[in-house]
């Protein structure tokens, strides 16, 4: 069995096909093509044709877990869970949740930093919320506190930024309204109670 041509796939211009004999039977990635060192030319048994169709299915796979990684970061329960819903195997999930490791694309303590700096900057919440949030991403429990810290400051500034964003919603000009909405996000009663008398008063704590 002869490879007879290596083709780039014109819908996907990092996959290559590998065709023996004349005939199409497995695609790798640029990147996996590379490390396979196959050849134009290249004799192969059948044995080492079944092997590479395994790698071609296992490099899709990692291919797919790339681009879950590319909409936003991830935690690697987040990663495990979506190789398990693809139906990949128990050594496929292992193997490759070591690979991104290996690569840097798996980081719990970064994951969490970033997630929280994201949530402060752009979506401010309270930090009881944020736990909850890190918590259902399955991140470590030492992880999620070394992250989101217990800064008294943190959480009254991010009160005060909802308050003041909300309050331009016709809505929420009601308190009730306003303070059921901030409890939902996590913030204790005592603090939006504090918060709204003193943006009632015309002054911040």
């Amino acid at each position: 069995m002869r490879i007879t041509a290596i083709k780039q796939q014109v819908k996907r211009a990092d996959r290559y096909s590998i065709f023996i004999d004349g005939k199409y039977e497995f695609s790798l990635s640029d990147t996996a093509l590379l490390e396979s060192k196959l050849a134009n030319g290249q004799e192969l048994t059948q044995k080492r044709v079944r092997e590479f169709k395994q790698l071609s299915a296992d490099d899709k796979v990692y291919g797919n877990v790339l681009r879950f990684l590319a909409i936003r970061p991830r935690s690697k329960w987040e990663i495990e869970f979506y190789l398990e819903r693809k139906k990949a195997s128990p050594a496929l999930v292992d193997k490759l949740l070591n690979k991104l490791s290996n690569v840097g694309l798996i980081d719990d303590q970064k994951f969490a930093e970033a997630f929280v700096n994201d949530r402060r900057l752009l979506r401010p919440t309270a930090r009881r919320k944020l736990i909850q949030q890190l918590r259902q991403k399955r991140v470590a429990g030492e992880v999620i506190e070394s992250v989101v810290g217990n800064e008294p400051e943190d959480e009254r500034a991010a009160l005060k930024t909802i308050i003041e964003q909300k309050r331009r919603q016709p809505k929420y000009q009601d308190d009730l309204k306003l303070m059921q909405y901030l409890a939902r996000q996590g913030f204790s009663y005592g603090d939006i109670k504090t918060a709204l008398q003193s943006k009632s008063a015309g002054f911040d704590d």
